[in-house]
């Protein structure tokens, strides 16, 4: 389909979706996150894809929601808003696809809490992340109470929540808020790389790696122990898995199929 706030590319089984509003530093209206829906679809259902990449264009990643259309809504409008929010980067993180967000300047608020919906967070040098909503006189409202604290702590998660400051990408890595920290120029090529790796395993196995962390890490351990045993056992039903360990005794590279 045609999109008008972000383009889509597709190479060598990598998906990229850039937002694409540089003018409003890629701030997330309604129609912006309706199409980042769609564009998870599109991506999650094309079979040549392994791994997606997410990020914006020019000075920033996502600079928060766009308080212009934010400014005036009513309850009503701010719940569908949120739950439109909401949806959309729960589909990212239960999508079948690992998703990697290469943070390129600024990803506040609702920036911030996309990328926490994410697998795997590069971001540039230059790169300010944070949660300054209640400066605003709101909280997010986008997951950023709840998957904030699940990834840095509570106390931090509040510190920053509390405060609304922004903090830099070498704090955000020190703090496990992001995975890693590049210069500005190399942001793409190492996510792009990184991307590429992860494409060639086994696209069944990072599909189960990927929801078993997700779905593990808000059960108990015994329960979450028994979902590893049953997606274990089922990996030996799967062509990928006679591949992986037949390249292995032979010395070579595995073909992984998804199979």
């Amino acid at each position: 389909m045609a999109y008008k706030n972000i383009i889509i590319e597709k190479k060598e089984g990598i998906g990229t979706i850039k937002i694409n509003r540089p003018k409003v530093l890629n701030a997330l209206n309604k129609e912006t996150i309706q199409e980042i829906s769609k564009a998870v679809d599109e991506l999650d259902q094309d079979k040549k894809i392994k791994v997606a990449i997410l990020t914006g264009e020019g000075k920033a990643f996502i600079a928060g929601a766009d308080i212009s259309q934010m400014k005036d809504m009513t309850t009503l409008e701010a719940k569908e808003f949120a739950e439109l929010g909401h949806k959309t980067l729960l589909k990212i993180e239960n999508s079948r696809l690992p998703f990697i967000a290469a943070i390129n300047g600024y990803a506040l608020g609702g920036g911030c809490e996309t990328l926490m919906a994410c697998d795997i967070c590069i971001a540039s040098k230059s790169a300010k992340l944070g949660q300054p909503e209640i400066n605003l006189g709101i909280h997010p409202g986008f997951g950023g109470t709840q998957r904030l604290p699940r990834l840095v702590g509570r106390m931090k998660a509040k510190e920053l929540l509390l405060t609304g400051r922004n903090i830099d990408a070498d704090e955000a890595c020190r703090i496990g808020l992001i995975n890693m920290v590049v210069e500005d120029d190399k942001l793409m090529e190492t996510t792009e790389k990184i991307a590429g790796e992860i494409a060639g395993k086994s696209p069944i196995q990072t599909h189960f790696i990927k929801s078993l962390v997700n779905k593990g890490t808000d059960i108990d351990l015994h329960s979450a122990c028994s979902l590893e045993i049953s997606y274990f056992s089922a990996s030996f039903s799967t062509e990928d898995q006679k591949e992986g360990m037949s390249a292995f005794l032979e010395k070579k590279k595995p073909t992984f199929k998804g199979k």
